[in-house]
């Protein structure tokens, strides 16, 4: 049913009279009659048009009705990018709608549409009124809308929150879905549609999760606004104003076409139910690493319970019941025998430890060591053990090995001053965030997964969030397996055990410490991150990566190198250092062309640092006379007479590491990549592979062999980071591209209907970094029964 009128100017009111009524559809002179069938809610829309296109006069409408008054100008100015202008001629407007009357008798509503103008002449316009079929969304049916307004949804008595998608057959024209209480008057214009509710930018998908709780009359609207410009959406940006006439067309076809944008509208119901399968589900799966955990321990007990018997049966003695493998040695054989050409300096290896201490390592009577050597007695000879051609673990295991391990547990404690330092501004911060998107409604703020983002409490995707319970968890787990063994070491120390003192590579777990910290670190971070992400705290999601990956080259280099690896402190300044570098590179990162050259000169000059101190043992000293003497070095070895490497093994593996370094710092410098910060973790990540293969490589080329522990857990990093890598590159977001775009990315829910592609992730890599450090834990495993005299260095 509609009414209809077109008169001329100056001053003409309408008197529109609606009724409830059971019968058929009925028009008369001045009032509208339309089929109510209850408990529909009646909406009317407005429509005008008027030829006139004197901005300085324009025809003004207003439209009282019994609880409010809604105005608005024919040409409707619109401002747009750069103080744009866009004239409307055309308006169509939905009016607030009426509450449905308890009487039996029908109802009659009495709306008064007044039209007026200050122009000195008539000016036509054309006036309609329409009844809106379907005003009220039901549950699930997708129903179709060819113009921008609004709509009604209840929610139903067992349905506590909604998603509402809305999805649009083409990608523009830029539009705006906003969620709006029932309050009138309803906020339905570019300029305004912003002022009250929840609302997203849209080009061809949203979704906004909505709670009953956040809506005392159990009901909302639902309402669509045609931008006038696809810029706010990542279209592009108009060339240049228009002139009078053609601007005026071009706006007036496009206010056509976004009468005839095509939009889906589907809610669907979220039980509470989900929220508990979803949790359970995150904790038992992690449950169940301990549980897997405890059966290897219990396993290992009881074999080195049987083990224990039958020494003592055998009547081997204690040395052979703490490593049974000696009881195949027959005494006074060859084994383990110190050959003159792999000792150090001619002398037996018991002659080079120090006297025992008595005590443990926390004995406060042992000083810290920060950068100092404590080798006294031998500084004479440091430059020759160091340099010799085929060095042994014993040449770089001389040093206190309470020392040693104090220097390392550094690394435990500042990693955890580290955390706190830095994680509690975090939190701060994206609760800040949080606040702002719950308090303006504005969810172009963060970039989540619209269509699986699952709200609680204060949280709007608490799904993200809770994913990272595993880096938790694994973390822990881990920190639990690294104490068990140093409690077992400690304890063949405190009996004098040999095997522990002289064989297999000097026990330091201080860095594990310190990558559980970081582990548990990743997750609570990565946890932040998602509570709100986008571009400006990418780093938190980061910083803590680049960590692990450093501290696990630390480790990986310490194995064979505990004399000589890096103190706690230059490390830790170092990732200073880096993540100093990861926020420059994400504010100056995208068009600089001077950070990527300062960039790609730090990052070949470190590497060329780093290189040249791992190919001298640390006996190259870095200062002012460093380049004069690595020409020097050229000059001699490279020019004056071509000699082969000293250290062929050495150089091949900084020969290929300085190529990745230089090819990854040229890619940098040539495609200049947004993500700055995943571009310089995976810097970090490939280095890390490049020195765990050529560790591993290494390792068997020396005859060494992998026992079945530190193998499955190869295999298994190998094949959980290729499915996590797999779920990591679905890109349900990007925050390198507008909120709208972004949103085209979006998917729903994959596991549970509560976690999506990117939780999965979560969940796997959490796993692989577990079982990353488990690798480094067990791989030197076979040599407990090695003389460090005989372990190669490399």
């Amino acid at each position: 049913a509609a009414y209809s009128c077109s008169q001329s100017l100056p001053v003409v009111e309408h008197k529109i009279r609606l009724h409830s009524c059971t019968g058929s559809s009925w028009v008369s002179l001045g009032s509208i009659c339309t089929n109510y069938l209850c408990p529909q809610v009646d909406a009317v829309r407005v429509n005008v048009k008027s030829d006139s296109e004197d901005l300085q006069y324009p025809v003004m409408f207003v439209v009282r009705q019994q609880k409010g008054v809604l105005s608005w100008q024919v040409p409707l100015i619109f401002r747009g990018l750069y103080q744009r202008s866009y004239n409307y001629q055309e308006v169509s407007r939905t009016l607030c709608p009426s509450e449905h009357s308890t009487e039996s008798e029908p109802s009659e509503q009495i709306i008064f549409v007044d039209i007026a103008s200050m122009a000195p002449y008539n000016a036509h316009y054309l006036l309609q009124v329409t009844r809106i079929k379907n005003f009220e969304l039901v549950m699930y049916p997708n129903i179709s809308y060819f113009f921008p307004q609004y709509f009604l949804f209840k929610f139903p008595p067992d349905v506590d929150s909604v998603i509402v998608r809305v999805t649009s057959r083409t990608v523009y024209p830029c539009s705006v879905v906003s969620i709006q209480d029932i309050v009138c008057p309803v906020y339905d214009l570019d300029h305004n549609v912003e002022f009250n509710g929840i609302y997203q930018s849209m080009t061809k998908q949203a979704a906004i999760t909505v709670q009953k709780k956040d809506f005392p009359a159990e009901q909302f609207f639902v309402v669509f606004v045609i931008k006038p410009e696809d810029y706010a959406c990542g279209g592009s940006v108009p060339s240049s104003v228009q002139g009078k006439g053609a601007g005026e067309n071009k706006l007036f076809i496009r206010s056509h076409l976004g009468y005839i944008a095509f939009y889906t509208v589907m809610a669907g119901s979220i039980g509470n139910s989900v929220y508990v399968h979803a949790i359970l589900f995150s904790f038992l799966c992690f449950f169940s690493f301990y549980l897997g955990a405890l059966v290897v321990a219990f396993v290992h007990y009881i074999r080195w319970k049987v083990t224990h018997i039958f020494v003592i049966i055998a009547g081997s003695g204690t040395v052979a019941a703490s490593h049974p493998i000696t009881a195949s040695t027959p005494e006074g054989s060859s084994y383990g025998a110190i050959d003159e050409s792999s000792s150090s300096g001619g002398q037996p290896l018991s002659s080079l430890n120090r006297k025992p201490h008595s005590g443990s390592d926390t004995d406060s009577s042992v000083e810290e060591e920060s950068d100092f050597d404590t080798m006294p007695e031998i500084e004479s000879d440091k430059n020759v053990i160091r340099t010799k051609v085929f060095l042994y673990l014993s040449d770089l295991s001389r040093k206190d090995r309470r020392i040693v391990s104090k220097k390392y547990k550094i690394y435990f404690w500042n990693i955890i001053t580290i955390a706190v330092f830095y994680a509690l501004p975090v939190i701060q911060l994206v609760i800040t965030y949080q606040t702002v998107v719950n308090v303006t409604g504005n969810q172009d703020i963060c970039y989540y997964n619209f269509l699986c983002a699952h709200p609680l409490g204060f949280l709007s995707a608490f799904n993200n969030i809770l994913s990272n319970v595993g880096h938790l968890l694994l973390g822990l787990l881990f920190l639990l397996i690294v104490l068990r063994r140093d409690i077992l070491h400690r304890h063949s120390l405190e009996s004098k055990d040999i095997y522990t003192m002289e064989y297999g590579i000097p026990k330091h777990f201080g860095l594990f410490y310190a990558m559980g910290i970081a582990l548990m670190m990743e997750g609570v971070l990565s946890a932040c991150y998602h509570v709100c992400p986008n571009y400006s705290n990418f780093q938190f999601d980061t910083s803590f990566m680049y960590m692990i990956a450093g501290l696990c080259m630390l480790k990986l280099y310490q194995a064979r190198h505990p004399d000589i690896n890096a103190s706690a402190y230059s490390a830790y300044a170092s990732f200073a250092v880096v993540i100093c570098l990861a926020v420059l590179g994400v504010v100056f990162g995208k068009n600089a062309l001077w950070f990527w050259i300062l960039f790609s000169i730090i990052h070949v000059v470190a590497s060329l640092g780093l290189s040249t101190q791992i190919y001298y043992m640390g006996r190259f000293k870095i200062d002012f006379g460093i380049f004069r003497r690595a020409f020097m070095v050229i000059y001699t070895d490279c020019i004056q007479q071509c000699s082969w490497p000293m250290y062929t093994d050495r150089m091949v593996l900084l020969v290929v590491g300085n190529l990745v370094n230089w090819s990854l710092a040229i890619f940098g410098l040539v495609y200049r990549p947004k993500d700055f910060a995943s571009y310089l973790l995976g810097i970090f990540i490939c280095n890390l592979l490049l020195y765990l293969a050529f560790y591993v490589i290494m390792k068997l080329r020396s005859s060494e062999r992998l026992l079945p522990i530190p193998l499955f857990c190869i295999v298994a990093t190998a094949v959980v980071w290729a499915a996590a890598l797999y779920f990591f590159f679905q890109n349900l977001s990007s925050w390198e591209e507008t909120p709208a775009e972004s949103r085209e990315k979006n998917r729903p829910c994959i596991l549970l209907g509560f976690f999506d592609d990117h939780d999965v992730w979560h969940f796997l890599s959490a796993a692989a970094l577990f079982f990353s450090f488990l690798v480094l834990l067990t791989l030197d495993d076979d040599l407990d029964s090695v003389r460090r005299d005989k372990i190669p260095v490399f």
